[in-house]
């Protein structure tokens, strides 16, 4: 599988944008590169050994908190993409109205 690292995290990969490594599970694979990049593991998993709430992962596009989670299958030539939660902003106005009134002020 090819594991495609985020910007931030890639100063732990070798400054790679991704890495071929092996397993039949995710979680075999996100192992594997914890494995050859030892930095990255702290980033990605909590100090139990899960993985961290807000990083994400997905299979060919497919998010696999809908499939099987760490344990969902990969083979060869499948595409993993590592993708960090992003919190904050703010409105144009500088106000904190919430993203369902500015979603219904656009439908208005």
């Amino acid at each position: 599988m090819k594991i495609h690292i985020p910007t931030p995290l890639r100063q732990y990969a070798e400054k790679k944008a991704a890495l071929d490594v092996s397993g039949k599970t995710i979680a075999e694979g996100l192992r594997n590169l914890t494995v050859q990049h030892p930095d990255l593991k702290k980033h990605l998993f909590t100090d139990e050994g899960k993985l961290r709430a807000f990083v994400n992962v997905y299979v060919n596009d497919e998010d696999i908190r809908y499939l099987k989670n760490v344990e969902t299958a990969v083979k060869d030539g499948d595409d993993v993409s590592i993708v960090p939660s992003i919190a904050g902003g703010s409105c144009a106005d500088g106000g904190t109205r919430s993203l369902r009134s500015r979603k219904t002020q656009k439908l208005l």
